[in-house]
């Protein structure tokens, strides 16, 4: 179960490799960063609709079938966006269908996740995000090559394979383990979350990611702009390896009982190391910040789904998460695009670093407002 869940994040992660994928995009079609910028937003925001309504969903599939109609959809949007005429066609493809089917996958993967591994839901959910970050890892060299080959056409050719062989392996192996997906029950605990409570929980989670989505989405852009020389793809694979490192670290610290110092150190390592990514360096610094950011992300995106299930319980996760999930979506739709418009405005990307060092203390202070509170059990 744990490993079906994994090789489908793994896949479903090459949508964090994006930023390898702008330059190509932009002479493709002669258009603005900011624009391009705006694939991977829309992206992001299909993702998170999908994992707000997604678990409705779970219980009316078996659980073999429901990861082949994920990566069927999946590959679909993946083959729109190959033979795409412009831009809008591409945020049809990539942007909506991909980005859809990737968010109901990394959804019903972390709540099958939750609840293979009662007590210990840090660690499993911790395998399954860190399992997305490899796909992160890996796919921009393969992207790179495949855009050398035959364009941007070639490297979405090459993602919907992908994600066809994924469905093959996992359908096989959830069918064989016989999974279902366990719903709520009657009167579940998840009323006992207080407005007041969610609102900093999203406003903790949201100002978190921020960073390192708008770092992920421009990663490639923020190495080749501090002067680093190497292959395009090294930042964006870097980012994701640190990535992985940090949600198989978080998670396990989440289950040894250090949520509220996890919840608060993460953020502000994160603005420390955009903060020296913000001035001018050699390379190698530069490359040594974009690490840090990507192992703080990591670790938050693995975190927080895990804090959930323990504060309020496995079988309510996937209601609670989904909607403070949308804090996610709504980083994920502006940091990038506010990212492209800063750039395209003063051809550097300082602005932006600030603006995520800014939004990592807003973390800190959200979170501990929320733990000062108490939480229900």
């Amino acid at each position: 179960m744990l490993l079906a869940a994994s090789i489908l994040a793994f896949a479903l992660g090459s949508i964090h490799a994006f930023s390898v994928l702008v330059p190509p995009l932009e002479n493709h079609f002669g258009a603005p960063r900011a624009l391009v910028s705006a694939t991977y937003s829309l992206a992001l925001g299909s993702l998170t609709i999908a994992v707000l309504f997604g678990h409705r969903l779970f219980a009316c599939f078996s659980a073999s079938r429901f990861v082949l109609l994920i990566c069927t959809v999946a590959a679909l949007g993946a083959l729109i966006a190959a033979t795409a005429p412009s831009l809008p066609i591409v945020w049809l493809g990539y942007s909506l269908f991909f980005g859809g089917a990737n968010g109901l996958g990394y959804s019903f993967g972390l709540h099958i996740a939750s609840q293979a591994n009662e007590g210990r839901e840090g660690t499993s959910i911790g395998i399954v995000t860190a399992a997305y970050a490899l796909g992160a890892t890996i796919s921009p060299f393969f992207f790179v090559q495949a855009v050398t080959f035959g364009g941007v056409r070639s490297a979405m050719f090459g993602l919907a394979g992908a994600l066809v062989l994924a469905a093959l392996i996992c359908a096989s192996l959830l069918k064989v383990s016989k999974v279902a997906f366990k719903a709520e029950a009657g009167q579940t605990s998840h009323t006992n979350l207080r407005i007041g409570e969610f609102l900093l929980l999203w406003v903790g989670y949201g100002s978190a990611v921020a960073a390192g989505l708008m770092t992920i989405g421009h990663a490639a852009g923020i190495a080749h702009a501090q002067g680093f020389g190497g292959a395009v793809w090294t930042a964006p694979a870097l980012i994701a390896a640190c990535s992985l490192a940090g949600s198989l670290i978080a998670g396990r610290l989440v289950d040894q009982i250090l949520a509220p110092r996890l919840l608060v150190a993460l953020p502000l390592l994160s603005a420390a190391g955009l903060g020296v990514l913000s001035v001018p360096m050699n390379p190698d610094l530069t490359m040594c910040s974009l690490a840090v950011v990507g192992f703080s992300y990591g670790g938050i995106i693995a975190a927080y789904p895990a804090v959930i299930a323990k504060i309020f319980g496995a079988a309510n996760s996937a209601w609670i998460y989904g909607r403070v999930f949308t804090a996610w979506g709504c980083a994920g739709i502006f940091a990038p695009w506010l990212a492209g418009i800063l750039f395209d405005r003063t051809g550097s990307y300082q602005s932006a670093l600030w603006m995520g060092g800014i939004l990592g203390v807003t973390s800190i202070c959200a979170i501990l407002a929320f733990f000062r509170q108490g939480t229900p059990h």
